[in-house]
């Protein structure tokens, strides 16, 4: 039996379709449970935060407020994915295509059938994506803070509507809900900004859909079903950054294939005439389920790696950095986020008698309960104890001309003269 015939009965394209579906239930009961019942931190695995806290981390070498490296790791993970199997975390994944994909299957079930957009004026549509991300970046990266939130439609569904959500969120969540019924995907077809994100990893993505022309009959079933208005039945390879690798095209094709074999009262071909796999000329095709190992591998991997390297969220330093130098690493309270966290690093810039000499460079990864905080500096200008005192000791407040308490305290150490 030829290797291909093997290949397609090891995950026939309808059995995909629920595979599919089981996975987008998964990450969406993942992230509702997450948010509502454990009350995580959803946002500090978004791919976008990523891209978003990006050039203030690199530049200024802390993150966005509620923003996480966990962001850094979960787009990388995603990046790599979108390389080997194209914008699968789109139709996989994301909680925003799961439910736009969900609400036109149940208007398709109550006889609403989609608008066919010009192809022409879908791709001018698809244009609006690049600009929305643009100005999301500018606005982030230049005040600082996620000044776009109020407008998310993926806030509105993790925020736990908490007091730093605004009505807009709803607005925009209501569009796409009501556009779904009637568009096929329209947000994540014109409008989401990840998208753009993904777009030059995917157009070079290895994985595609590929049609033999010997046993196509140019039905166009196959074209009429994609989700993303790919011309699948004009292409002999779909190399669109668009393609989801949602598979669609391949059950439709499928169905016409097998009963168009039962009326000519002859077996499923061997050869059918959409595959998926990488391009031709390096491998043969691949079954579509290797999809659910790839993804699984990809975003587990991400995740895993954020907890076994985890990098700090805020780091500053000042001084010249000599050729030497050594480290302490301590557990603070009263560093709990990045805002408090800055406050500390400011509070070891004092002009006082506990002021340290020297290079300083301080690290740092806020925790609600004991932060850790890693300090590098120069042994031949202070030491460990000088340190200590410098971050448990009181300090002058300019601010109202008084002394005051330090708000930080370090575990395991007493400051000189406490009984």
């Amino acid at each position: 039996m030829p290797p291909e015939t093997v290949a397609l009965k090891a995950q026939p394209p309808e059995r995909m379709r629920t595979t599919r579906r089981l996975i987008q239930l998964g990450f969406l009961a993942l992230t509702l449970v997450g948010v509502f019942v454990v009350r995580g931190h959803a946002e500090r695995w978004c791919p976008l935060g990523g891209v978003e806290a990006a050039y203030m981390y690199l530049r200024q070498g802390d993150l966005t407020c509620s923003l996480g490296i966990s962001n850094f790791y979960i787009l990388g993970g995603v990046l790599l994915l979108t390389l080997l199997v194209r914008r699968v975390f789109c139709s996989y994944a994301c909680p925003i295509g799961t439910i736009s994909e969900w609400l036109q299957g149940g208007a398709r079930r109550l006889g609403i059938r989609p608008l066919r957009v010009p192809y022409r004026l879908d791709r001018a549509l698809a244009l609006l994506k690049y600009p929305i991300l643009g100005v999301i970046l500018y606005f982030t990266w230049t005040v600082g803070e996620l000044v776009f939130r109020g407008y998310d439609p993926c806030y509105a569904l993790i925020s736990r509507h908490g007091e730093d959500i605004t009505h807009w969120a709803y607005v925009v969540s209501g569009g796409i809900v009501v556009a779904s019924l009637f568009l096929l995907l329209p947000f994540c077809r014109w409008l989401c900004p990840l998208a753009a994100v993904f777009t030059p990893f995917s157009r070079f993505g290895l994985t595609r859909i590929q049609r033999n022309p010997d046993t196509c009959t140019d039905c166009g079933a196959c074209a009429r079903v994609c989700p993303m208005a790919i011309p699948v039945d004009k292409l002999q390879e779909v190399t669109a950054a668009r393609c989801t690798s949602c598979f669609e095209c391949t059950i439709a094709c499928d169905r016409v294939t097998r009963g168009r074999n039962r009326a000519a009262g002859c077996a499923t071909t061997h050869r059918p005439p959409l595959v998926w796999g990488p391009p031709r000329l390096i491998g043969r095709r691949w079954a579509p389920g290797l999809v659910v190992p790839i993804l699984g591998l990809c975003v587990g991997g991400a995740v895993a790696a954020s907890y076994a390297f985890p990098l700090p969220s805020l780091v500053r330093s000042w001084g010249t950095p000599p050729h030497h130098t050594a480290t302490v690493t301590l557990r603070v309270r009263g560093a709990t986020c990045r805002h408090s966290t800055k406050g500390l690093v400011e509070y070891l810039k004092r002009k006082d008698e506990f002021r340290i000499a020297g290079y300083i460079r301080v690290e740092a990864w806020p925790s609600p309960e004991t932060s850790l905080i890693r300090i590098t500096y120069d042994p031949t200008a202070t030491d460990e104890q000088a340190i200590k005192q410098a971050i448990t000791e009181p300090g002058f407040d300019p601010t109202d001309g008084r002394l005051q308490l330090s708000p930080y305290t370090i575990e395991g150490y007493r400051p000189p003269g406490e009984d």
